[in-house]
């Protein structure tokens, strides 16, 4: 286990643990933060390129405002989740990412949920239950991460896997930075684009232009963070101009690029979730 020393967001003072590098998977990346905060902090998630599992053992409520839909435990929610907060004063989270290519599989879901937040208890039955008392009664964050290694795992080996072109294709997407064609992605598999366009929707729970708008604003809101202007992240991402940008990120987040540059979420993003790519291939 690696610690991150603690954080201040949103005037919550947060420890943040992450895994050795010996027990981090391809398409899998864990982090665990507790803290408290002296008044209830909300936090408006940021869309990232993976489905993210949220086991909580703390006082956190996530809170759909789009659907007015809100839940508390453990949950997953998906990667179009612009519309999603957390909130809470007793901070004792488990928070799972995994990419998409790996979710098919590993939480048995083959698109983006009906709903944008759902209980991980839908999707896994009782064996949630099961690994929830195991993740408690763990001494340490390092028995933390071992748990729920071994319960992904054991559903990676059992599960569904997507097909090889769509894990290239998703693969692609993610190196290029979203910044490729799909015409060129079906070629370089063999497959019509309608043929690509279907599985990959059917498999990944994005159509592949959906998908490469997002992992485009993952990179931008990251560069945004990082203090860079929006006018030079937009020359330098492949849009036609600042304004183009602008409408991209609304569309995905609806935030501006200056709300999306000061957004709390982002705040833990350096020390959580080292290797960012690593964590959506």
């Amino acid at each position: 286990m690696r610690s991150g020393g603690p954080v201040c967001v949103a005037g919550a003072v947060v420890e943040i643990a992450v895994p050795s590098e010996s027990r981090r998977a391809p398409g899998i990346s864990m982090a665990g933060f507790r803290g408290r905060a002296e008044d209830p902090v909300n936090l408006q998630m940021v869309p990232y390129p993976a489905f993210t599992v949220f086991l909580d053992f703390g006082d956190a409520l996530l809170v759909d405002d789009a659907s007015g839909e809100w839940r508390r435990g453990s949950v997953v929610v998906g990667m179009t989740s612009g519309s999603v907060r957390g909130r809470g004063r007793d901070v004792d989270l488990l928070q799972v990412r995994l990419s998409p290519t790996v979710a098919y599989g590993v939480l048995g879901v083959s698109a983006e949920p009906d709903a944008t937040v759902v209980a991980l208890e839908d999707l896994w039955g009782r064996d949630t239950g099961r690994i929830q008392e195991q993740l408690r009664a763990a001494g340490s964050w390092d028995d933390r991460f071992a748990v729920m290694g071994a319960a992904l795992a054991r559903r990676r080996e059992t599960g569904r896997r997507v097909d090889p072109e769509i894990a290239f294709v998703w693969g692609r997407i993610v190196t290029s930075r979203g910044r490729v064609r799909v015409e060129r992605l079906a070629a370089e598999v063999g497959w019509s684009r309608k043929r690509l366009w279907s599985r990959f929707r059917s498999q990944v729970g994005l159509t592949p232009k959906r998908a490469a708008m997002l992992v485009r604003f993952d990179h931008v809101a990251h560069r945004l963070a990082a203090g860079h202007g929006a006018a030079r992240v937009a020359a330098e991402s492949g849009f036609v101009d600042q304004s183009h940008l602008c409408r991209d990120v609304m569309a995905i987040a609806g935030m501006t690029p200056t709300a999306v540059a000061g957004a709390p979420w982002l705040v833990v993003d350096d020390i959580a979730w080292p290797g960012v790519a690593d964590a959506v291939a």
